[in-house]
């Protein structure tokens, strides 16, 4: 065990220590005690600056989503098992070792374990909803750690400062080179030029990365999917506005990234025609008169791109009022502090001269007890600013709170309505109709023997029926709704958890 200060006595959490933080943090919940359904009504727990060794006794809480334990000096992640709707986990100052126990948190998005002495990276496959992953300052020292981590797919932060895997010249390419999707490493953005340069560094190495691939015999008309379109100015701004790469072709773009069926179906005569220049007239509803499918499709993006740019102004706005309102209120509480402060001294110091100069010890003591008054109305009235400082706080975070929720609130409902990404579905979809035409016409062409292009050998095997041609041209599509989904998603999830 570690040492721990000998006035302090360990804890367990048990009833009392439950009951109590229930009272502080869950007044309505506490209230409800005898109650089954009061304990139900919990979906936050703090316990932290306990001095807790051992968890235990929280089976009951089975709708827990948040649950605080930092701070304190368990050594081992135990009795979490019941906790299967926890979203949001912190471990972090204490005295693990072992990552453990978190096989029943299958909902666990955020896991900090910062400042612990873990030596390994492990035993965490079940969360496969893991975003954000904070072990910084630990014991990690081999930078192959950091490979396990590849199977959480939807891993966006992650935090290892302060382990000693962080020494070796080659931790960030390492990292992101492995981990490719992440957005930060260490508290910091990932910047593009790190992505390429990691990229090549993996390709180097016979690793695969994700904007490494390339196609191989691909016919000019398919666009680059290149690493200059990710070289765009002010990237950081345009991430933290949740918008990044969306003003261009970017997206469109990489609609075809990785995609083998795609490459095969560009070959094919008219494809490449459909791809640089649907005409309005195959799908009216899709398009205004002359405009193509890539113009369109970008349109879309780059409508929703200034939108994203003008909101995020205004959230900048909100907390830069914020933040201002806060420094006022704590200015005017400091300077009426050491007002307060500044005139207990001068009436004191005029005291204790005469309470030096005083010629009998009645006089003394007189002087004595006024200080004593003195000092008593002193902590009475700094207290009084403190509480009146705690009120003002709680208030102007209540007013920000709610502003900042309708900001981002009325942020996502305009994505899902007024500039949604469904307009790229919609065009994908036209784009998908005219592409399935062109594939049963060249395969009728090929049943007849009508066909005078040159083809490559697996493009001519896609060919040989129907259903083989129609089952190429879908799973390309699907590819291609997914990557657009989950632009969406990353956006609306970017909202959500700022």
């Amino acid at each position: 065990m570690s040492q721990v200060n000998d006035s302090i006595k360990p804890n367990v959490i048990d009833d009392e220590m439950v009951q109590e933080a229930m009272a502080e943090q869950c007044p309505e919940a506490i209230r409800n005690l005898g109650k089954r359904e009061g304990v139900k009504d919990v979906t936050e727990l703090q316990l932290s600056f306990r001095n807790i060794l051992q968890i235990a006794n929280l089976w009951q809480f089975e709708n827990l989503t948040k649950l605080q334990l930092d701070n304190n000096i368990i050594e081992k992640i135990e009795a979490l098992e019941t906790l299967v709707h926890l979203v949001w986990l912190d471990l972090s100052f204490n005295n693990i070792e072992v990552i453990e126990g978190l096989d029943t948190l299958v909902n666990l998005q955020d896991l900090s374990l910062c400042s612990n002495r873990i030596s390994k990276i492990e035993h965490m496959d079940t969360l496969q909803k893991l975003q954000i992953f904070s072990i910084g300052k630990n014991n990690l020292a081999a930078l192959e750690d950091v490979v396990y981590l590849r199977r959480f797919k939807h891993l966006r932060t992650l935090n290892l400062a302060g382990n000693p895997l962080c020494d070796d010249e080659r931790y960030v390419l390492f990292v992101v080179a492995h981990l490719p999707d992440l957005v930060y490493l260490d508290f910091k953005l990932v910047s593009e030029t790190t992505v390429s340069i990691s990229a090549s560094t993996a390709r180097e190495v016979g690793h695969r990365h994700p904007t490494s691939t390339c196609f191989v015999g691909m016919p000019a008309i398919l666009p680059a999917f290149g690493a200059g379109s990710l070289q765009k100015s002010g990237f950081q701004r345009h991430a933290t506005a949740f918008v990044e790469h969306l003003n261009g072709p970017f997206l469109f773009d990489s609609l075809y990234a990785d995609d083998a069926e795609a490459a095969k179906l560009a070959y094919l005569p008219g494809v490449g025609d459909l791809l640089q220049a649907y005409p309005s007239w195959a799908y009216p509803k899709c398009l205004d008169s002359g405009v193509t499918y890539r113009t369109e499709f970008v349109s879309v993006c780059e409508n929703l791109f200034r939108y994203g740019l003008k909101e995020f102004g205004k959230r900048e706005a909100e907390v830069s009022d914020f933040y201002k309102s806060l420094q006022k209120v704590l200015t005017a509480s400091q300077q009426e502090a050491r007002k307060i402060t500044l005139d207990f001294e001068n009436r004191n110091r005029r005291r204790l001269d005469e309470v030096r100069n005083a010629t009998s010890d009645g006089t003394a003591e007189s002087e004595r007890d006024e200080y004593r008054e003195d000092v008593g109305q002193l902590s009475e009235a700094l207290m009084t600013l403190e509480m009146r400082l705690a009120d003002q706080l709680e208030e102007l975070i209540k007013d920000f709170k709610g502003q900042i929720a309708v900001i981002a609130s009325t942020f996502i409902e305009d994505v899902k309505g007024i500039y949604p990404l469904d307009s790229c579905r919609d065009l994908e979809n036209c784009h998908h109709e005219q592409l399935l035409e062109i594939c049963i016409g060249m395969l009728e062409k090929s049943a007849k023997n009508e066909l005078d292009e040159d083809l490559p050998e697996d493009v001519r095997m896609l060919l040989v029926d129907k259903n083989t041609i129609v089952n190429a041209a879908n799973a390309s599509h699907r590819i291609r709704l997914l990557k657009i989904d989950k632009r969406e998603s990353d956006i609306l999830c970017n909202t959500y958890r700022w």
